[in-house]
């Protein structure tokens, strides 16, 4: 288990934290990417990625707040996904504490590639060290549109 301090707020990879309903909710009603995703869908991306979730810390509560996964190999290749801060967060770094914790995992760590996909957060990875595809014509996709029958 990984877990890194902020003030109030922890990022952490204990599955056991996670707040399924608050990921689902997020992904499936308020994401561009997983319109319309089923529970057991997200629980099984969950199931074989390191899941981050980010929490607000008040007195004795854990209150998720956002979330990501990396699936990965762990010796060459990791694929950042379903990133997001809920609304209401944002404004405060928390997504940048979010990437900086995911890329100093120890278990992620001297891998030749990361990649991932964003319509509109190129200004943050960007910060980290990701950039456009040098060669995107060497990478290829099967797309299934709709998957999620919305």
């Amino acid at each position: 288990m990984f877990e890194v301090q902020k003030d109030d707020f922890l990022i952490s990879t204990d599955k056991s934290k996670l707040q399924i309903d608050v990921i689902h909710d997020y992904l499936a009603n308020r994401s561009y990417w997983a319109k319309g995703i089923h529970v057991e869908i997200v629980q099984r991306s969950i199931a074989h990625s390191i899941a981050f979730g980010i929490y607000h810390q008040q007195e004795n509560t854990l209150t998720q707040i956002g979330f990501c996964r990396v699936t990965s190999d762990l010796a060459t290749f990791a694929y950042l996904a379903d990133v997001f801060v809920l609304e209401e967060y944002r404004g405060n770094g928390l997504s940048k504490f979010l990437v900086e914790s995911v890329l100093k995992h120890p278990d992620l760590q001297g891998l030749r590639r990361w990649v991932l996909a964003t319509w509109d957060a190129h200004g943050l990875y960007a910060q980290f060290g990701f950039e456009p595809l040098e060669k995107p014509e060497y990478f290829m996709q099967i797309k299934v549109v709709n998957p999620y029958g919305v």
